[in-house]
């Protein structure tokens, strides 16, 4: 059976060596109700993946910008065989294949972090302080019974929203502050999940793939939602990476994003909307401007007798001519 031992005992590791160099700087005792030296540990345990993963990331963005550069190759794919979705599968990996670019790239960075998200959420679901065994995976009994007690806002990192009475009495906890603290920490996660989704949609634009377009929605709305009823089972330190794992993708998504711009051609958003709206009304606000014609200059009217008045005569008023 394969084993995960490996990724909780690097965790743990990270974990440990990070609390090591915090607990040097900040009060081990709580502030705030808050045992930061923990609660920093988790932060900069994401900082340490992040950056590990950082060339991944660049990857997944010139991967999308070598997708967006074929969509127009695509577009004629799906025109010309329209109705023949086997040999439109085998095209379009073939134009892939070719210009070197990989539809799954985009998805990379989230699946190499879904181990450092199990063994988090596996180490920190065993911190339990009525257990026998208080050492796992290189923890020491005094790192283990510290652990244990860590607060965040006078509730425990290892409580989560639906955790039970008997949970809460082991760990000490007040139910109904660990409920407000985590409740609050869920929506944020929330939040800040659909933000990063949303952030590259928006800079990147929507994919003319049908696939790759479902895999975006799918990031947009469908892994938000899902967390409304995840989450109840997510510890609070587990929360806490997610928060901070969004917070740190938000801000290198758009350094990223800046230092490689999507390509001239792709509009996203409002912007293609509004790039697109120039086209339809070109013709009139580009045209020049014909000199107006005039109408041909009609002859005065000259005013007819008025009713009632007798007719002039003409002859009568010329002047007589000279006889010579």
């Amino acid at each position: 059976m394969f084993s995960l031992d490996w990724v909780y005992y690097a965790i743990s590791w990270i974990l440990l060596t990070w609390h090591s160099a915090w607990d040097a700087i900040v009060p081990a005792e709580a502030v705030i109700g808050t045992n930061w030296p923990w609660i920093l540990a988790i932060v900069f345990l994401v900082v340490t993946v992040r950056v590990i993963l950082f060339p991944v990331f660049v990857k997944q963005i010139k991967s999308q910008r070598a997708m967006q550069a074929l969509q127009p190759r695509v577009k004629e794919l799906q025109e010309k065989h329209k109705g023949d979705r086997e040999t439109l599968q085998k095209e379009m990996m073939e134009l892939y294949r070719k210009e070197k670019a990989n539809p799954l790239m985009g998805c990379l960075p989230m699946f190499l972090q879904i181990p450092v998200f199990l063994g988090l959420f596996h180490v920190l679901r065993r911190l339990d302080p009525n257990k026998q065994a208080k050492t796992l995976y290189g923890w020491t009994v005094d790192q283990f019974e510290s652990a244990s007690h860590a607060k965040l806002f006078t509730a425990p990192i290892s409580g989560k929203f639906g955790s039970t009475p008997a949970e809460l009495a082991s760990l000490g906890a007040n139910g109904h502050t660990v409920k407000l603290i985590a409740g609050v920490l869920v929506l944020i996660m929330i939040a800040t999940t659909y933000l990063t989704s949303r952030q590259m949609i928006l800079k990147t634009g929507w994919a003319e793939d049908p696939q790759q377009r479902m895999v975006q929605r799918l990031m947009l709305y469908g892994i938000p939602v899902s967390l409304l009823v995840s989450g109840a089972i997510f510890p609070i330190g587990v929360i806490i990476y997610w928060v901070t794992n969004n917070l740190f993708t938000l801000g290198q998504q758009q350094w990223v994003l800046r230092k490689f711009p999507p390509p001239p051609t792709a509009k996203t958003g409002t912007a293609a909307k509004a790039g697109a709206q120039p086209a339809k009304t070109g013709g009139l606000l580009g045209r020049k401007a014909q000199p107006a014609v005039k109408a041909p200059a009609t002859a005065p009217k000259v005013a007819g007798p008025k009713p009632g008045a007798k007719p002039v005569n003409p002859k009568k008023n010329r002047p007589a001519k000279r006889q010579g």
